[in-house]
């Protein structure tokens, strides 16, 4: 083969290599990285180490004045029994019943007999199933998790907890539960419930992605303090709330701190002690905290068509497939909620806001301002997300129609809140001059609040300001989640619109009422001053003229007293 020939050769052998790697890079699914700001914030290059990354975000994460901890509030709470599992890294304490070294074979051994449920559950884990894992052929659905596994093992040696050339050959209790590599540990000292950063020790990206929320969500006209509403930070939102922290129900109040654990905890979402994906990815899992009145989104999901495909196909679908892979590998055919509110520009991780428009409630500061290019921006990512299965056109059609719904909302709440706010501005309500005690530290008095719905004493409050509660914090909120949700019942005649309509008739209602009964009032006590003055007139006039009859018999004696003296 002459010279020019070879070179031919092998260029085209490279031109094939190259088309096949590009083939593979369009097709493969993309990997999210850690974002740009949040290594900014944490002051790191991007090439910093697993340990580097790991050191600054557990830093910033236990910091209270970035999040951590009881808040500016907790003077005015304290902990009950339940709340060493929903904040363990604040208020867990091993229990003392048990004074043993302990092993970490023994802990297996010991809790197969007395809390089983775990033990199984650790028992069909990925935890306890490491070497499975690494023995499945690359064909398998699961086999994603080989470099997962892999992964962890260079951040366990980057921190030092696992020496080059080894390999895990458990996540077993004593990893989690006393220290990554640990061999045993005192029962009653060394034991301790995870929190989301122990879990970031084996798990640097995902803890990074999760933890990215406080960097990629600054609000541009201040809709939202940084960061908020995330699950980075939805502790730190719960126990800033001034009536969580006021109630004197601390077992009802911890009712919200059920719901508010992602930051301090992983397992919200992956349950222990099996923390499986497939549970994790179905919208069930979404659904423990994602209900109700103010954050119905399981609900709407399940009514909407994406939710009927779920329910009438879902069982097909193979969901030990990675989620990035699911609608190329697994032919997933509808969103779930994690297909959603995971990805952001083709690439999928724990960061869930980083498209987030109008947060957990739609104002009048977001919908003036959905011009502005931060909320374009996240806009047009929604219409790539909507573009996995609909036409560009059509996501635009309904995400528009989604805005306009959702300002229509917006706008008859706030007209309701003016009616409320005049009536409690010029003291009309039930009771106010006469029966409303002032609400419990740090809560402070308004018309409508949000406390209002957790607390009562006397008129406070009075059922026009509960209903005007329940229509900015109930029927708006359902009404937005509906429509970002595409159930129409939902925000039509069921709930949201209709609720909404509802609440306005009542309010405007009560305050023709209360305006009449104070007008009426007004008129009956003018009526009855005037009755009091033509009353009181003969009277008035006798009483002068007896007050000089009084003078002149004065005077009189006065004048005989000198005479008689002379």
């Amino acid at each position: 083969m002459s010279y020019l020939k070879k070179v031919f050769h092998y260029a085209a052998r490279l031109a094939r290599i190259f088309a096949f790697a590009m083939t593979f890079a369009l097709c493969a699914p993309a990997f999210a990285e850690t974002p740009d700001e949040t290594y900014k914030a944490l002051g790191l290059a991007k090439t910093a180490s697993p340990k580097q990354l790991y050191d600054a975000l557990t830093k910033r994460y236990y910091d209270e004045a970035q999040g951590a901890g009881k808040g500016s509030l907790s003077k005015y709470w304290e902990p009950i029994p339940i709340s060493k599992y929903l904040n363990p890294h604040d208020f867990y304490q091993p229990p003392q019943t048990i004074d043993i070294d302990a092993q970490r074979g023994q802990c297996v051994e010991c809790h197969n007999q007395v809390t089983p449920g775990w033990t199984h559950s650790w028992q069909k884990s990925v935890h306890g199933n490491l070497d499975d894992i690494r023995k499945l052929p690359d064909s398998d659905s699961r086999a994603y998790k080989k470099a997962m596994i892999e992964g962890v093992e260079n951040n366990l040696r980057s921190m030092g907890t696992l020496k080059a050339g080894d390999t895990l050959k458990e996540v077993g209790c004593i990893d989690c539960h006393m220290g990554v590599g640990k061999d045993h540990g005192q029962h009653n000292a060394d034991l301790k419930m995870p929190d989301a950063a122990a879990c970031g020790q084996c798990h640097v990206q995902q803890f990074a992605e999760r933890e990215s929320e406080r960097d990629t969500y600054t609000w541009p006209q201040d809709q939202w303090a940084p960061g908020h509403p995330s699950h980075a930070l939805s502790y730190k939102a719960n126990v800033e709330n001034a009536v969580w922290a006021a109630m004197e129900q601390r077992e009802v109040a911890e009712g919200c701190t059920f719901c508010h654990t992602p930051q301090t905890t992983c397992n919200s979402c992956h349950t222990r002690h099996e923390f499986s994906t497939v549970q994790a990815r179905k919208p069930q899992a979404c659904a423990i905290c994602h209900n109700g009145v103010d954050h119905n989104e399981f609900e709407n999901y399940m009514l909407s068509k994406h939710g009927t495909i779920y329910q009438t196909r879902g069982d097909a679908w193979d969901w030990n497939v990675r989620l990035a892979d699911a609608m190329e590998k697994d032919n997933q055919n509808a969103p779930t909620c994690q297909f959603c509110h995971m990805e952001y520009e083709g690439k999928f991780s724990h960061n869930m806001v980083r498209k987030a428009r109008w947060a957990f409630e739609p104002t009048p500061k977001i919908a003036d301002n959905l011009n502005h290019p931060w909320f374009v921006k996240r806009k047009e990512a929604w219409v790539s997300t909507c573009a996995n299965c609909h036409s560009d056109r059509f996501a635009r059609a309904y995400l528009d129609d989604m805005d306009k719904g959702i300002i229509s909302g917006v706008k008859i709440t706030e007209e309701a809140r003016s009616v409320l706010v005049k009536l409690y501005a010029d003291r009309l309500l039930p009771g106010q001059k006469t029966n409303r005690p002032a609400p419990p530290a740090p809560e402070k008095d308004d018309a409508g609040a949000f406390f209002q719905l957790f607390w009562q004493k006397g008129n406070n409050p009075s059922a026009v300001e509960y209903e005007f509660a329940e229509m900015w914090e109930h029927h708006k909120i359902k009404h937005y989640k509906a429509l970002a949700h595409a159930n129409p019942g939902g925000y039509t005649y069921t709930d949201g619109w209709s609720q909404l309509i509802k609440s306005a008739a009542k309010i405007n209602d009560e305050d023709i009422k209360l305006r009449e009964a104070a007008e009426i009032r007004a008129e009956l006590n003018r009526i009855a001053r005037e009755r009091r003055g033509e009353v009181d007139a003969p009277w008035r006039i006798i009483a002068a003229g007896l007050g000089a009859l009084a003078i002149l018999l004065g005077a009189a004696l006065l004048l005989r007293r000198d005479r008689s003296k002379a």
